[in-house]
């Protein structure tokens, strides 16, 4: 079975492999951001991988638009995310992408070859405990955006400063509050900074 592991953090991505390879996956090729995994696919043509896990989070990913990317690049590979920081809500969308799993990167050891087998196997893969923090954490339904607005929230940051940190218009800050004091069950952006 071949894997391809791509992770911006070498250190990460270095024990990833290091793992495997210790539970028997002999063939097991690392990369630091999405288009060297990319150029990895598509020098790997006459021998493609198996399974290919993304960071969620690393250079080029873009979201989930990486994810379709490599899906349409490697159509036959069993492609999943890996993340560190993402929510079950990016976990679902993923899934509903066609990924085929979404492994954190608190998964147990003894549980990483055993996931991987089974993505390689047709099969899906998301623990139950990670998903399950959906319905008791009201902040990982958060958006990306929705969760860089809480954090300037939390940080005492105006809507102007916020738009200017995060490129936006004040106005759009400003919906992004509203909404989060909805989905926060809060009465004001205060009473959702204590909620996070």
């Amino acid at each position: 079975m071949r894997l391809l592991i791509a992770d911006d953090h070498d250190l990460v991505r270095e024990a990833i492999a290091a793992l495997l390879k210790g539970q028997g996956f002999a063939d097991v090729t690392g990369v630091a951001s999405l288009p060297l995994a990319v150029e990895a696919i598509e020098a790997a043509v006459d021998l493609p991988f198996d399974v290919i896990l993304l960071d969620y989070d690393m250079p080029g990913m873009d979201g989930l638009a990486g994810l379709n990317r490599v899906m349409q690049l490697a159509p036959d590979a069993a492609v999943a995310l890996i993340s560190g920081a993402a929510s079950p809500t990016v976990a679902r969308q993923a899934l509903d992408a066609g990924a085929r799993g979404f492994l954190p990167k608190t998964l147990a050891s003894t549980s990483l070859g055993m996931a991987i087998r089974l993505i390689a196997s047709g099969q899906v893969f998301v623990p139950y405990e990670f998903m399950e923090q959906e319905e008791n954490n009201p902040i990982a339904n958060l958006t990306k955006r929705e969760t860089d607005v809480l954090r300037g929230l939390c940080a005492g940051k105006s809507n102007k400063v916020m738009a200017n940190d995060l490129q936006l218009a004040e106005v759009t800050v400003k919906l992004h509050v509203k909404t989060l004091c909805r989905k926060l069950d809060a009465r004001n952006r205060t009473d959702a900074a204590m909620i996070a």
